[in-house]
């Protein structure tokens, strides 16, 4: 097929196509150099495809302005039968409430996780980071410069979201103002 070709199709299908074969998630820009047309088309054109998508098997799952295509999050327990995976490990209550601290806070460090959670954290980080789930993110400004952390694209897969955004908002107890206004930032 010649390039001719190629824009025959639309747009939509050429960044579905390019998606497939990517590695890892592909950035907005990346794919407007490929297809020689502006990131605000892409974007349109990935709106066009996200919604095609949703009758089909795949989706399209965004991460810090990256895209990439995915199994549908329903056909988990099919895809894990076909590829004959063990059933996933359970996150225990301490790694679901660091977790979710990092994926409201993020970027957080370890410090600050520990400061909400009430006890040192290093060990259920370190977990969630064997697991795919978080990743270093970069570093602080202030003193010895502490990492900070944010959710994976794994975390988006592991929990059926297509992005950050999706996850559902933050209900505090009235009771625990002081909780409230530290999570709040």
């Amino acid at each position: 097929m010649s390039e001719n070709e190629t824009t025959d199709l639309p747009l939509s299908v050429q960044i579905e196509g390019l998606l497939f074969v990517a590695a890892e998630p592909v950035a907005t820009a990346s794919l407007a150099e490929a297809l020689d047309v502006t990131a605000s088309t892409v974007e349109r054109a990935l709106k066009e495809l996200d919604e095609s998508l949703q009758t089909r098997g795949l989706r399209l799952q965004r991460n810090a302005g990256r895209v990439q295509l995915t199994t549908a999050p329903q056909l988990a327990g099919t895809v894990e039968r076909f590829l004959g995976l063990e059933a996933t490990s359970h996150l225990s209550r301490a790694a679901l409430e660091t977790l979710a601290i990092i994926a409201y806070q993020q970027p957080v460090t370890r410090p600050q996780v520990d400061s909400l959670r009430g006890v040192n954290s290093d060990s259920m980080m370190k977990s969630l980071m064997s697991k795919g789930l978080i990743q270093e993110s970069g570093r602080t400004d202030g003193p010895g410069r502490p990492i900070l952390y944010s959710t994976s694209p794994e975390f988006l897969q592991h929990f059926g979201i297509n992005s950050i955004t999706d996850l559902p908002p933050l209900e505090l107890p009235e009771a625990d103002t002081s909780q409230n206004e530290l999570l709040k930032g």
